[in-house]
């Protein structure tokens, strides 16, 4: 009995203190579940342990199956070295060992440490005649190999080949004695590959592969890949045969927890939580009932007081009515003040006394449909008749006043003054009538439009307040979102004059929507108006056209407004579509006329223009100027002073000063003057001017300007005709003279011999005669060959010029006079650098580069030896040759005007002939350049050529 008291006792102890006992709840079954799940972890753990020594294990098979087929390889080509060392079949059995083992990418023969035998050849030559043995590199492998006779697998290493490969070598003993190396060379990732370790789960696991070398005592890892494993699960093998090892590794660190064990976990403790919270609310459930019944009771007392308090002090009337007569049994003191009555008066009446006649019926009617139960309240507007007679406006609602078995045999009615709301409805009617009569009988056609729902769609599309540009390519894209806007806008009303514009009786065919008035020409325009909308634009304007229902299009002016008070809903929105076909068509044949006129004004093969007649300011311009002059007319008209600025500078003065004293004295004018066309050149222009005159006063200049370029051109190239045939008269009218004196001079000379051959009386005589005869023939001969030269000169005039190199003619020159040169001991300073080039008739350079270093030599001075000077001098611009010596001189003061002329010598010089200088000068003269010459008596010639 004691026990089951204390029981009993303990019991209520835990039911008494809910929370503490949820608590405890809560932590005991967490630690079973931490129990449960540690158990469960350290379970997976070992699972995946033994998984990864098996993955090991099968990798360690696989990688020592592959090495055996390595030493198989190895074993048999060490089969086919002779006794006498010598491979037999070497290639053969090498290929067939390769494609048999397809890890295996190269097979060597190292007899003496030395690579001797590669298969295959092209792509490890490279590798023959490398003694291993020797290098510091591959020496130790190699010699730990023939130390344990065994296969010694080496790597990776850098090969002589230019890769990374795993080098196996087996050594071959003949006769007890060391032969060499039977070798194989492999890829690390080949054989990792064939020892499956890309078959691993990679979302676990990953491989690591090193290699331990005993000369630093370090291991090396080989794949690029973490190494700082230290913190994960790891296992590991070695390969025998080498100094490998290979390492399977977890992803997750060791202190890791697996997301199923966190998640188990976490449904334990969130059960064990909601367990736990289950028991505290079952627990405070009694004692919750208990505090609920005491707050209902409060919550009832308050909810009657504050009743009495709304009741009294609403802002609108209400009144208790009994439901059978009528009778107001309770009204508060707003329902008093709109009535005018007091309590005592108004309970003495009944709301049928106090209802206007006019309305009585239907307030009776419903109150009536509420006491039957058809309808549960109403709500209805009528008059009322206060206690001084006048009435007012009220809005009535009726309820009844339920009971707890749903009867009543009360009524609550609240009334709401609501004349000033009658009053200004009244008022808008009026408005609207007003405005209803201004809409129809407007002489320009207007539509009333609903654009609330179109301001929504393009809210939900986020498109209010975006850019412009953004809003206007949105829509570009989006054809099918201007369809929907059309569609959206709802037409409220359109007037007479939109009917008569569309050529249409039927208004409803219009309200019905903008689908079949909008065609595909149009929505480009409604459009903007879309635009507009999320711009928040109050009013938009543009010109737009119409399709009547009788197909025919109108231009119209087309006004979209938004009406005061609807600017944030868009519900009104006027629109008006003045018809302006009319204006249009004439806008159409005024511009038609002014486009005929200016193509023909660009037709004219002239550049017509206008200016001010006070500063000269072009106010107009014909496109015809950007073909003369290279400008445009923008850029002509943009500048004020552009046509006085882009005069030739030696025509501004005198054109500008010519145009205002012709303008001033009224005078239509005519003359011609240069302009710099845009790209620098200079254009001939005649200007033809007529002055319009207003009043008797110039008002503006009108004119056009023809290019004259050209005629200009002709007449100069006339003139320079001109002046070259004046100038080829008087060379042929002196040469006639020259040939005349010459032929003369022979011709007399003929006679006279001959004169005296008729008259000789011995044989003697007339041989010396003939002889004579002989000597004037020959003289008449070279006369003859030399004017011969000097026609050919003249007459030249297609002369073939090509570039050459100055020089190379100055060398070509002294070598054909080398001898005179040598005997005569001339010195020649050639300063002409070896890279100058001129355009020059080859034969004419090299005869004038002949008569002048030739005549220097001839007349060169006894006294001294002779010296000349060849250098090339600039002036002006000019290209000069200059040829200078020390010989005897000219005396320029006495044969000055004879040096160049026909068989003028002026020394006693028996080779003296007076023709080279001439045919120089005319060579010259025929490439277009001139000659000079500078000399003093006794002291040495200059001759400056100019070359063009």
């Amino acid at each position: 009995m004691d026990s089951e008291k204390k029981h009993n006792k303990f019991i209520k102890w835990f039911f008494k203190r809910p929370k503490i006992t949820g608590l405890l709840l809560f932590l005991f079954l967490s630690c079973i579940v931490a129990f449960i799940v540690f158990q469960q972890n350290e379970i997976t753990k070992e699972a995946d342990k033994r998984e990864m020594r098996s993955i090991v294990n099968k990798v360690r098979q696989n990688i020592e199956k592959s090495l055996k087929n390595c030493y198989t390889t190895t074993l048999t080509l060490a089969l086919t070295i002779d006794d006498d060392g010598k491979p037999k079949d070497f290639e053969t059995i090498a290929k067939k060992l390769i494609e048999s083992n397809p890890n295996i990418n190269t097979v060597q023969l190292v007899p003496n440490g030395i690579i001797k035998y590669v298969y295959p050849f092209k792509e490890n030559k490279e590798a023959l005649n490398l003694n291993i043995l020797n290098n510091p590199y591959l020496k130790n492998d190699a010699i730990k190999s023939i130390a344990t006779q065994k296969m010694y697998f080496a790597g990776p290493l850098k090969l002589k080949q230019g890769r990374f490969g795993i080098v196996g070598r087996f050594p071959v003993f003949q006769k007890n004695k060391f032969w060499g190396f039977s070798a194989v060379i492999l890829s690390l990732d080949s054989l990792l590959e064939s020892a499956g370790i890309k078959n691993i789960d990679t979302t676990k696991y990953y491989f690591q592969f090193s290699k331990y070398d005993f000369a630093s005592q370090k291991e090396f890892f080989l794949l690029n890949k973490d190494n700082s494993f230290a913190d994960n699960y790891s296992v590991s093998t070695t390969i025998p045969d080498s100094d490998w090892k290979i390492y399977l590794i977890t992803k997750n660190p060791k202190n890791s927890v697996p997301a199923k064990t966190v998640f188990a976990a976490t449904i334990g403790i969130f059960l064990s939580a909601l367990f736990g919270f289950l028991i505290t609310a079952l627990l405070q459930m009694p004692r919750k009932l208990q505090s609920l019944v005491k707050i209902q009771s409060v919550r009832l007392q308050n909810s009657e007081i504050k009743f009495k308090a709304i009741f009294d002090q609403a802002a609108v009337g209400i009144a208790n009515i009994d439901s059978l007569s009528g009778n107001f049994i309770e009204v508060n003191s707003q329902f008093c003040r709109l009535l005018g009555y007091t309590q005592e008066e108004i309970r003495k009446l009944n709301f049928q006394t106090i209802t206007h006649h006019d309305d009585l019926q239907e307030d009776l009617l419903q109150f009536e449909r509420v006491k039957k139960g058809e309808i549960k309240d109403y709500s209805i507007q009528k008059r009322v008749l206060k206690k001084n007679g006048i009435a007012i406006w009220i809005n009535l609602t009726v309820s009844p006043l339920l009971k707890n078995n749903d009867s009543f045999t009360n009524h609550i009615a609240i009334i709401e003054d609501i004349s000033k709301k009658k009053q200004t409805e009244k008022l808008i009617k009026k408005s609207e009538s007003r405005f209803k009569s201004l809409f129809d009988d407007s002489p320009i056609p207007l539509w009333e439009e609903n654009f609330s729902a179109v301001k929504d769609y393009l809210i939900e599309l986020k498109l209010m307040n975006q850019n412009i540009a953004f809003v206007t390519n949105y829509l570009e894209l989006n054809p099918a979102v201007v369809t929907k806007c059309i569609n959206l806008v709802h037409i409220i009303d359109v007037n007479r004059m939109s009917l008569q514009l569309y050529k249409s009786e039927i208004k409803e065919k219009f309200t019905s929507g903008l689908t079949l008035l909008i065609d595909d020409d149009a929505r480009c325009n409604f459009t903007k108006i879309i635009v507009a909308i999320t711009q928040e634009i109050k009013q938009v304007h543009f010109d737009t056209k119409i399709k009547t229902t009788l197909g025919e299009y109108r231009d119209v002016e087309l006004r979209w407004s938004v009406m005061s008070g609807y600017e944030k809903s868009l519900k009104r929105i006027i629109i008006s579509t003045e018809d302006i076909t009319e204006r249009k068509t004439a806008e159409k044949i005024i511009l038609e006329s002014r486009s005929r006129v200016e193509s023909l004004i660009n037709t004219i093969d002239g550049i017509v223009w206008e200016c001010d007649v006070e500063n000269f300011t072009f106010k107009f311009i014909s496109k015809k100027v950007t073909k003369i002059l290279g400008y445009t007319p923008e850029e002509w008209l943009a500048q004020p002073s552009f046509w006085i600025d882009h005069i030739y500078h030696e025509d501004q003065e005198w054109v500008s000063l010519f145009c205002k004293n012709q303008t001033d004295l009224t005078i239509n004018h005519d003359f011609e003057y240069r302009m710099i066309a845009k790209n620098g050149s200079i254009v001939w222009l005649r200007d033809i001017v007529n002055i319009v005159i207003e009043d008797g006063k110039p008002i503006h200049l009108r004119g056009i300007m023809i290019d004259i370029t050209r005629s200009k051109e002709a007449e100069k190239e006339l003139n320079a005709s001109f002046d070259l045939v004046s100038e080829q008269n008087e060379r042929l009218l002196n040469f006639s003279y020259i040939i005349s004196h010459n032929l003369r001079s022979h011709t007399s000379n003929i006679s006279s011999i001959v004169n005296l051959i008729e008259s000789s009386e011995s044989e003697e005589e007339r041989e010396q005669m003939l002889d004579l005869l002989k000597t004037v023939s020959c003289s008449l001969n070279e006369t003859m060959s030399h004017l011969n030269e000097v026609i050919n000169i003249r007459t030249n005039i297609a002369l073939a010029s090509e570039p050459l190199n100055l020089q190379q003619y100055i060398s070509i020159v002294t070598a054909n006079l080398c001898k005179q040169i040598e005997i005569n001991e001339v010195e020649i300073s050639n300063e002409i650098p070896q890279d100058f080039v001129i355009n020059y008739n080859p034969a004419y350079l090299e005869s004038i580069l002949y008569n002048i270093i030739s005549n220097a030599i001839r007349y060169r001075h006894s006294d001294r030896k002779p010296q000349i000077k060849i250098s090339l001098q600039h002036e002006n611009g000019k290209k000069i040759l200059q040829i200078s010596d020390n010989g005897i001189g000219i005396d320029l003061a006495r044969n000055g005007d004879k040096i160049f002329g026909m068989y003028k010598t002026f020394s006693n010089n028996a080779d003296s002939k007076g023709i080279g200088l001439f045919i120089t000068k005319n060579q010259v003269d025929a490439m277009g350049g001139n000659i000079i010459v500078e000399s003093d008596l006794g002291s040495g010639t200059t001759f400056k050529i100019y070359i063009r």
